[in-house]
């Protein structure tokens, strides 16, 4: 039914994820010239801050990133609905998965190398809240799987009873 716990969980994914579209995701700044690279789920953004105002200098799409929590997101929302055929929950469930997963790499891969090449200094730049929603998001998921399972196996008891 829609009123299980899974539904809560997969709700709180949907939030998770969409929020992390709002996001940034990782930012790293050099402090000799003041350059300072953002990454959001839809760009990665060089900005100069110069005496007179800050101005973008240079831009790279990373729509992939954006694409990808909109697809998860999309899953956990059918996945929802999906509650009179639990079998083809937990199928959405590993799909949402491997999309997850796919999703948190593509994000480190944009902040660890694309985005480390594109300003200079030493440090690894830092992660913002975004970076952190993938992995809430898996959670998340991981929960509604279990008691997806957890609901399957308690109709398959009550069937050998019969």
């Amino acid at each position: 039914m829609i009123q299980r716990i899974q539904t809560v969980f997969l709700f709180l994914l949907v939030i998770a994820v969409i929020s992390m579209l709002f996001l940034p995701l990782w930012s790293k700044t050099d402090a000799a010239t003041g350059e300072t690279v953002i990454l959001t789920a839809w760009n990665l953004k060089t900005e100069v801050a110069n005496a007179d105002a800050t101005a973008a200098a240079a831009s790279k799409s990373t729509i992939a990133i954006g694409l990808l929590a909109i697809a998860a997101a999309i899953v956990a929302l059918v996945e929802i609905f999906q509650f009179r055929n639990r079998l083809t929950q937990i199928k959405m469930g590993l799909l949402n998965t491997l999309l997850l997963a796919a999703l948190f790499g593509t994000s480190f891969y944009f902040a660890a190398y694309v985005g480390g090449e594109m300003v200079g200094g030493t440090d690894n730049g830092s992660y913002e809240a975004g970076f952190y929603m993938p992995m809430l998001a898996l959670l998340l998921n991981s929960l509604a799987n279990r008691f997806i399972k957890r609901d399957e196996d308690l109709v398959r008891s009550v069937d050998r009873l019969r």
